[in-house]
């Protein structure tokens, strides 16, 4: 028997999640119930609620079979992400194989940064739909064109397919940077999730140009080790600690791989050559003390890093554009840190050399 929640249009399921948001606020505290408190930290009232409603509606992002993940994740994202974000252009590429889609805010002259985004989704799930209004956000509000890489899916592409496909498409949006209209010296990658972690480990083996920022919302950067806040937040916060095994037995099987560098970015002996990057992790997520230890390992070794850890927020927090104000608020921070990373690279690309 269908659970209640696949029989109901995501439509009238997104209305609602908006109708609930829109509650006075003692009647939404009714829905929430009682704070909770983790690790010294509370789980913001609007994260709350979201996870409060999503499990009275029966919603799940499910692990039984990788096609029902993918039609979860989509289902759920459809139903956070919010109206189509308007003032960009989108069109389709290929990139050597990779396809992909490419963002172009209105009215943006030539010469712009670029931003190579990967969307995660354990490396299993997710697509170009499935982040699209993300791409759009980030295209929009930071002003710079965004080209989004669709990479092969485990288990039928296991690793290190994902990674290969990473790696393609940021050496491709290099050597096509004047098809493109944008300044080949000013692309940055980014990502969330297992699209943060595609994202470093693209920075780290690119072969030749490298990029010049990362902005990376709560990657996955070590395969390895089971850290404190997996145990601490590994059931009733999104990503789930059952949830984090299955991704990870579907693209990388094979024990043997789990401390590749090319999948734990973290292990790698030498990060210097890393750009600076804007990391962002959730308090209340499983990930989030791997890719603190990772901005940590980054900052030893002298890479300029800013570290922003949301408390109050979990896992995924970054497709949540349409209910709630907490979560776009996050997002538009990182914008934020992109638009100035971008522009102190433009900064020392005018500094002249000295003799």
């Amino acid at each position: 028997m269908p659970k209640l929640a696949e029989s109901v249009p995501a439509g009238v399921v997104a209305g609602a999640l908006r109708f609930a948001f829109a509650l006075p606020r003692p009647l939404r505290n009714l829905v929430i119930g009682r704070p909770i408190v983790l690790d010294g930290q509370r789980l913001h009232p609007e994260a709350q609620l979201i996870l409060r409603l999503q499990r009275l509606a029966g919603e799940d992002w499910t692990t039984t079979t990788p096609a029902a993940n993918r039609t979860a994740l989509s289902r759920s994202n459809a139903l956070v992400s919010g109206p189509v974000v308007e003032g960009v252009t989108v069109r389709a590429l290929d990139m050597d194989g990779v396809p992909g889609r490419f963002y172009t805010p209105h009215g943006l002259p030539g010469g712009s940064p670029l931003l190579v985004f990967y969307h995660g989704g354990g490396w299993v799930s997710g697509d170009l739909d499935s982040h699209d209004n993300l791409c759009r956000f980030l295209a929009v509000e930071a002003g710079v064109r965004v080209l989004s890489a669709d990479y092969r899916l485990a288990p039928e592409h296991p690793f290190p397919a994902a990674a290969d496909d990473a790696r393609t498409a940021f050496e491709w949006a290099v050597a096509n940077a004047s098809e493109l209209k944008v300044d080949p010296a000013r692309i940055a990658l980014g990502g969330d999730s297992a699209g943060g972690n595609l994202a470093a480990v693209t920075a780290l083996h690119a072969r030749e140009a490298k990029p010049v920022f990362l902005l990376l919302f709560y990657p996955a950067v070590d395969a390895t080790v089971r850290r404190r806040s997996r145990e601490l937040f590994g059931r009733g916060f999104f990503l789930t600690d059952e949830k984090m095994d299955w991704f990870l037995d579907h693209y990388a099987p094979s024990r043997d791989t789990h401390a590749d560098p090319r999948l734990s970015v973290l292990l790698a002996e030498d990060l210097s050559g890393l750009p600076p990057t804007y990391l962002a992790t959730a308090g209340f997520d499983p990930l989030r003390d791997e890719g603190e230890a990772f901005a940590a390992k980054l900052a030893e070794q002298g890479v300029p890093v800013v570290l922003r850890r949301h408390e109050g927020l979990f896992h995924g927090y970054a497709n949540i554009l349409g209910v709630g104000g907490v979560f776009r608020e996050a997002v538009a921070e990182a914008v934020g840190a992109l638009r100035t990373g971008l522009a102190l690279a433009n900064a020392r690309q005018d500094v002249p050399e000295t003799a």
